[in-house]
């Protein structure tokens, strides 16, 4: 009744003071833009609307939905089949592997930034929806019912004609009234926790956009050593509108990438550099390289390398085919084939 009054502006109504006011409008907005920016992140992550659904439906049932390849580690699959039906030893079935290989790594590396941001973003989001804020949302609740109780309250006391009918509604008003600034004061210290939640949410966006950085220099840099094993080295890298493209890149950490990329890259004849190194491959003696560009070595088993210098290269019995043994004084290393110009 009280409420029907109110919207008919028949009757009081108590307001919240402003502060309490503004934490509630703080707190609405921030409900609102937090599921927007969690269900486009989950649409960004995985564009297929069926497999999110699919997903979304074995996690409320707690169970693991099953492992399927995604779409670059299906492509890389394509091509290796087809780099093998072609032939390995042609030159477009050798490239389709190799192509096919780094569209596996690009779709490993996808399948980690899912995950990464799942955990370290979207999860802490989706648990102050459904958790702090359905917590909000009843306490808000519970504060209107008592204001609605205190309003009645009220107009009751004011219609109170003999002297007992009074003392009783001043009695009841006195009730109401505590209850309600109680339920306020709560409701209150629940609000003030949402400028923790935004402390708490931006340390999740600072690890979600180091999880999409190390995806992208991942993804850079892999395709930077498909290039070079493919052979095209073109000797800028341009963009259509003849702006470098490497400009953007300068933010990422990542020392060896922005080297290659700044670097002008010589091409490589690449029949001359092949036959030279299957000779080398078949015999048991060592040659001159120069280096080509410059290489940091992914583990102790390799040798860094700087653009210019020259080592002495050998092959050793069952080593990958991509690499040879360099030696620098007395450091010695595998290194990448397509780094080097063997010298005569």
């Amino acid at each position: 009744l009280q409420f029907t009054e109110e919207k008919l502006g028949q009757a009081e109504k108590t307001e919240l003071d402003a502060h309490l006011e503004n934490l509630l409008s703080k707190a609405e907005c921030t409900k609102l833009w937090t599921e927007k920016i969690m269900k486009q992140t989950e649409v960004l992550l995985q564009p297929n609307p069926n497999a999110r659904i699919e997903e979304f439906v074995y996690e409320k049932l707690d169970r693991k939905a099953p492992s399927r390849m995604n779409n670059p580690e299906l492509l890389g699959q394509y091509m290796i089949d087809a780099g093998n039906e072609f032939g390995p030893g042609t030159a477009y079935g050798n490239a389709l592997i190799k192509c096919g290989e780094t569209q596996k790594r690009i779709g490993t590396a996808d399948r980690e930034l899912i995950q990464t941001s799942a955990i370290n973003f979207l999860t802490p989001l989706r648990n102050f929806i459904e958790g702090d804020y359905k917590t909000i949302t009843k306490e808000r609740k519970l504060l209107q019912n008592k204001r609605l109780d205190l309003d009645a309250a009220k107009t009751r006391l004011k219609k109170a004609k003999v002297a007992e009918a009074r003392a009783a509604s001043e009695q009841e008003v006195r009730i109401t009234q505590s209850e309600f600034d109680r339920q306020a004061e709560i409701t209150r210290l629940l609000l003030e926790g949402i400028s923790s939640t935004h402390a708490h949410h931006l340390r999740c966006l600072n690890d979600f956009v180091e999880a999409q950085m190390t995806y992208y220099a991942q993804c850079y840099q892999y395709m930077l050593d498909l290039q070079k094993q493919l052979g095209s080295f073109p000797s800028t890298f341009l963009s259509n509108n003849n702006q470098s493209s490497t400009t953007p890149v300068q933010s990422i950490s990542t020392p060896s990438v922005l080297a290659s990329a700044s670097a002008s890259l010589p091409s490589v004849s690449n029949s001359i550099v092949t036959s030279g190194i299957s000779e080398l491959k078949s015999s048991s003696g060592s040659r001159k390289a120069r280096v080509l560009y410059d290489y940091d070595a992914a583990n102790s088993s390799e040798l860094s390398l700087l653009a210019d210098e020259v080592i002495t290269v050998y092959s050793i019995p069952g080593m990958d085919s991509d690499w040879l043994m360099g030696e620098r004084g007395n450091q010695k290393g595998k290194v990448p084939i397509t780094y080097l110009e063997l010298l005569n």
